[in-house]
């Protein structure tokens, strides 16, 4: 009588369970918004922060196609916040900035530029000066790897125009780079900001090869940005010709009073091709980092980006009197600004 009433039980269990499964069945829709879905900032810092200190259990961010995506495949967009130059305002480096951006501006990454020929560049200031430079370095890839935050270090060319100029350099830094965060998961290597001055694409080229080689001898699959010819704006160039190596992505760099159709046509075209293009740095003034800003040409970038999932960083985090700089150059905080302190850049920026 027992071993009936258990079996009667369990009957009645699964026909409860059959009738529920069928009153809510998953849809087309629902399956779709599981797989494709961008992930969310939130998300990113929850679900790739492995361990405390972002350390390697296995494969953390790569390149499929013309998508950046995380270690299940689903598609991850950078939405991130770049340093002036690190020599010039170190104090927007610190942890309470970091996290305040991550919590209130929904960034999930910070791009630490490092300027290599300027004023206390990496490679024209003297070894006290690259010593502080490094340890900036490292303090925004701590401060961001304790955060779950995603931090490109650049090597940010300008006035040298050709990354060949301090090839040397580039490359024993990027070597104790790789060789430091190699078990990190969320460190992205952009080894040349912006090539100019009628720098080749053939020319970056031939340097990235040997940068990219260098950090594979340490981290075999670290996402690195390579920038294009014309301050990183001719990417069509790189789409006829890419670089044979995995986990490789291409910078296109734009500002928005400066910059409109013609450029985010090409950004268009070489997406298509099949080239992975990312805006590692951006602004919606003009071309000089100062002047108007443009709210029209910015949302019409913004609208494109969104539509080929294309991760985009701004610059600047500073109070430098500019147009491109988010703080108001009045502010002297260094963390928790209100919107009143951010400039024009700065409360569009947030609201996007």
């Amino acid at each position: 009588m027992v071993k009936k009433n258990k079996r009667i039980g369990l009957l009645i269990l699964t026909m409860i369970i059959l009738v529920s499964c069928a009153k809510s069945p998953m849809s087309k829709k629902d399956v779709s918004t599981i797989e494709s879905e961008p992930i969310t900032t939130k998300e990113i810092v929850t679900q790739e922060t492995t361990t405390k200190n972002n350390k390697k259990n296995g494969k953390g961010l790569s390149v499929q196609g013309t998508n950046l995506v995380d270690s299940s495949g689903k598609i991850i967009t950078l939405r991130g916040v770049s340093t002036h130059g690190l020599s010039w305002f170190p104090q927007y480096v610190n942890k309470d900035a970091f996290k305040y951006m991550r919590d209130e501006w929904n960034v999930n990454t910070v791009r630490l530029a490092m300027y290599t020929a300027e004023y206390n560049g990496y490679c024209t200031g003297d070894e006290n000066n690259r010593q502080a430079l490094i340890q900036l370095v490292d303090n925004g890839v701590s401060y961001a790897t304790e955060l779950g935050m995603y931090v490109i270090i650049d090597w940010h060319i300008l006035s040298d125009n050709n990354p060949n100029m301090y090839k040397n350099q580039s490359v024993d830094f990027f070597n104790k780079m790789s060789k430091k965060y190699s078990k990190h998961t969320n460190v992205i290597y952009e080894i040349c900001n912006e090539p100019n001055g009628g720098t080749s694409w053939e020319e970056i080229k031939s340097y990235a090869v040997e940068v990219i080689d260098t950090i594979r001898k340490n981290d075999k699959d670290a996402v690195i940005i390579v920038g294009t010819p014309n301050w990183s704006q001719y990417v069509d160039q790189a789409a006829a010709s890419p670089i044979d190596r995995d986990n490789i992505m291409y910078a296109l760099h734009f500002y928005a009073d400066t910059h409109r159709d013609d450029l985010r046509n090409k950004m268009v075209n070489a997406i298509n091709s099949g080239l992975p293009v990312i805006v590692s740095e951006f602004g919606i003034c003009d071309a000089s980092g100062n002047g108007n800003v443009n709210i029209e040409e910015a949302n019409k970038w913004m609208q494109v980006i969104r539509q080929h999932n294309v991760s985009y960083v701004i610059w600047n985090l500073s109070n430098k009197q500019e147009s491109s700089a988010l703080i108001n150059s009045s502010c002297s905080k260094v963390s928790g600004w209100t919107n009143d302190e951010l400039s024009e850049s700065g409360k569009w920026f947030i609201g996007k």
